[in-house]
Parts: C-alpha cells; sequence; structure tokens
C-alpha cells in the first residue's frame, strides 16, 4: 500500500520492444515501489536488437548476443509472456492470452501502448508459402541455415536445374534490412564456398528487387548509386522499378516479365503497425497506428500512452510525423517515461523533440555508407561507424562485451559455416529410430 494508505498505480506496458523496454526502464528508474506496480506483456521473454539481425545471421555474432532478457533488466517490472487481445479501456481493463493456458481479465490504471510492427505482406501469389522476414532472431537463424543447407543440397547433386534453384537467392526491399541481410549472408556464402569441392561463388545467383527508383532512401540518392554499385561489384544483381509479381511453386516471376526458380526468398518491403493496436478500441489513422498527441498521449484518452512504430506520432521538428525508426522509438520511449512520470506526481509533460542526426547501413564486412548531419562517408569508416554506434546503444554492459567478445574471435578465425538446420525438427531422429 502506498503512502497515505493509497494503492500503487498500476501501469500496463504492451510491447517489449524499443518502447517497452525502455519505457520500462524509465519508469522502474522514476517512481518508488510504493507509487507504480509495473507490468509488461510480451510474446517473448527477451528484446530484440535488430540492427545487428544481419551479423547473427552471418555468424559474426552469436544469435544469443543480440537478444536482451527483459527479467534480468526490468527486476522491478512483472512480465507476463503472452499477448494483449483487447483493451477495455473505460474499465480500465486488458485481456491476456499467456502463452499456455486460457486467457484473463488484467486491470490496470494507465497503459502504454508499444507493441511495435509486423511486416508489410502484400497480396503476391505465393508470397506466404515460400518467403520468410527479417525481423526476428528466429528468420535471421532460419536464413543462415537455408544458405548454407542450399549449398549443401548443391554440392550433393549433379542435377544442374536442382542446383540453380538451390542457389539463388532473392531479396525484395532495398531498405535497410534487406541490403543489409542480402549483403551479409553473401558475405557468408562467400566465405563457405572455400570448403566446397564443386560449388563456387560463379555458380550462385544473388538479387534484390526494389520497387522504387533506388536502394536505401534514408541516406540519399548518392550514398544510394555508391551502394548499388558496391552490390553489382559482387555480382549481385540490382533490379530497380520491379516487383515480385508471383512466387508460387518456388518460380518467382518479376514485373520485368524475368521469371527464375528459387529456393530462397526473403521479405523486407517495409513494416505496418502491429494488428493488436486495432483491437485496444483508440483512435488510429488511415495506416491503422495508434493517434498521439506531441506529448505521447493517446490523442483525448486519459491515462493512455503510445510510442514506436505503432503510433502516429507529430514531427514538431521537421513537420509530419515520426518515421517508424529503433532511433525515434528508443527515445519516444524515454520521453514518454518522464511523462508519465510527471503527471502522476501532479506536473506537467514535455512534448517529444527529435531531429534524426543520421543513417548508417552496412554492406558487409569492411564496407558500409553512412549520412551524419551533413557529412557523408562510405567504406571502411562508415562500416566502423556503423558498428560503433549500435555497440553504444545495444542495452546492458553484457550484452556489449558479449558482442565485442565475438567481432574479437571474428578477427583471428574463419567464419563458422556450419549450418544447424536440423535443430528445428528435434523429434525426427526418434521418430527414425522408432520406424526401423
Amino acid at each position: 500500500m502506498a503512502r497515505g494508505g493509497r494503492a500503487p498505480t498500476r501501469i500496463l506496458i504492451v510491447g517489449g520492444g524499443y518502447v517497452g523496454l525502455y519505457a520500462a526502464l524509465g519508469l522502474q528508474r522514476r517512481l518508488r515501489r510504493d507509487e507504480a506496480d509495473l507490468l509488461l506483456v510480451n510474446p517473448h521473454s527477451f528484446m530484440t536488437y535488430q540492427p545487428f539481425l544481419p551479423e547473427a545471421a552471418s555468424g559474426l555474432i552469436e544469435p544469443r548476443h543480440v537478444v536482451v532478457p527483459l527479467r534480468t533488466v526490468l527486476k522491478r517490472v512483472r512480465l507476463i509472456t503472452g499477448t494483449v487481445q483487447g483493451l477495455d479501456h473505460a474499465r480500465r481493463t486488458a485481456t491476456v492470452a499467456p502463452t499456455e493456458g486460457h486467457a484473463y481479465e488484467l486491470s490496470y490504471d494507465v497503459v502504454v501502448v508499444g507493441p511495435g510492427s509486423v511486416s508489410r505482406v502484400l497480396p503476391v501469389p505465393g508470397l506466404a508459402e515460400r518467403a520468410v522476414g527479417f525481423k526476428t532472431v528466429t528468420e535471421a537463424i532460419f536464413l543462415r541455415n537455408q544458405v548454407l543447407s542450399r549449398m549443401d543440397v548443391a554440392e550433393s547433386t549433379d542435377d544442374s536445374n536442382l542446383r540453380r534453384r538451390a542457389l539463388t537467392f532473392l531479396f525484395v526491399g532495398g531498405g535497410y534490412a534487406g541490403v543489409e541481410a542480402l549483403a551479409e549472408l553473401e558475405d557468408l556464402a562467400r566465405d563457405a564456398c572455400r570448403y566446397y569441392r564443386s560449388v563456387r561463388r560463379q555458380d550462385m545467383r544473388w538479387v534484390l528487387v526494389e520497387a522504387a527508383d533506388g536502394i536505401l532512401p534514408e541516406i540519399g540518392s548518392d550514398l544510394g548509386e555508391y551502394a548499388v554499385q558496391r552490390l553489382q561489384r559482387r555480382d549481385i544483381e540490382v533490379h530497380l522499378r520491379t516487383k515480385l509479381e508471383s512466387a508460387e511453386g518456388g518460380r518467382m516471376v518479376l514485373s520485368t516479365g524475368e521469371s527464375f526458380e528459387a529456393d530462397t526468398l526473403v521479405w523486407t518491403t517495409g513494416v505496418r503497425a502491429h494488428p493488436a493496436v486495432a483491437r485496444m478500441g483508440f483512435p488510429l489513422d488511415e495506416r491503422g497506428r495508434v493517434l498521439a498527441d506531441e506529448f505521447l498521449r493517446v490523442r483525448d484518452v486519459l491515462d493512455a500512452w503510445a510510442a514506436g512504430d505503432c503510433a502516429s506520432v507529430p514531427d514538431i521538428t521537421t513537420g509530419g510525423v515520426t518515421p517508424p525508426t529503433a532511433q525515434h522509438a528508443l527515445r519516444q520511449a524515454k520521453q514518454l517515461a518522464r511523462n508519465v512520470v510527471a503527471t502522476l506526481r501532479g506536473g506537467e509533460p514535455q512534448p517529444f523533440r527529435y531531429r534524426q542526426l543520421g543513417a548508417l547501413v552496412s554492406l558487409g564486412r569492411y564496407k558500409g555508407v553512412a549520412r551524419v548531419m551533413r557529412i557523408r562517408l562510405r567504406g571502411f569508416p562508415a562500416w566502423f561507424l556503423h558498428r560503433t554506434y549500435h555497440l553504444s546503444r545495444i542495452p546492458t554492459a553484457n550484452r556489449k562485451v558479449r558482442v565485442v567478445l565475438d567481432w574479437t574471435v571474428a578477427l583471428f578465425f574463419r567464419r563458422d559455416v556450419v549450418q544447424l538446420g536440423s535443430l528445428q525438427h528435434p523429434r525426427d531422429p526418434l521418430r527414425e529410430a522408432s520406424e526401423n
């Protein structure tokens, strides 16, 4: 019981990504135990630091080191692994579906909405059956195993059509995720070739498809053109002003009329607000994001706050709406925590202000492009800045040290090229034993 006999304010945080983690950190640091009871609902017990997913996929960083265990960081927060199916904000009640068991109602006083985003999927025939995204550790590990297993297939057959299909890798989307994933995985495959007798880099086909006139629009057209040139010098095909029209049966059909077979299709064409926000009863914009004001409060709703990719937050520094980037989500979460504390203590919230300082993109080992203020960098300096910045931003000293150790090991030893796709089917060995 709080001072004066008043119960602590129960604050429910929906989502455990950038917004959930940093909002919870700010609240647990600033609020006394008798002031607030903090709860966080997330499908997983960890937060994924997505900028390091490409290096986790390529084997330069151990996948466990790009995730932050929420329980060890948020010691004052009750973590519920599950999803929020809906809110009845008038009653201050959330319907929570745990990972196992029946859904139940959970009462709260204040809610923070931050479940983030999901991949934006278009109605392309065969896409749902053939494609994999690149937003989670699961997807990163799968793609690493996929690339190496396709090389194993090509090494083990004399069927030219099967080899061609296995060694064709198609990436759709020329933003951060698509370009960095492609660059790192192509590096992995290039390194792995030295261990195969009949698979060479020239046997592979790596393709990037982008509907716009260029890639990486966030860094500017000049650096985007440089990135295209760097990819092409590595024999990576870049198709601009091109769309994927079908992936049925593993045959990729492009809007240019070209078609080819491929076992690997990676879909990274942007994100949309998490569909859970549509079930919360809050006002939404035309893109399905929760409408928020400049203080990060849900517009015209008391005791409700929103930030990150799922929220439409006014950008009072440049006009319009803040973009769905990690830089904005992290800083919005910190400001949101300060504003919640201020309102609970009778103070006034402060508006969110942030002007993006630049953009950093890795193009594989020792290669990158960067725009910082008015300075444009290419090659090694950009790659080094990308690593340094994200190392400083990954939460906890524990993870920072582990990532540095991974990089240090990579300086002295060749990249590990073991694929462990069989781990995704742990019951197969026992099943096979029972059949023989």
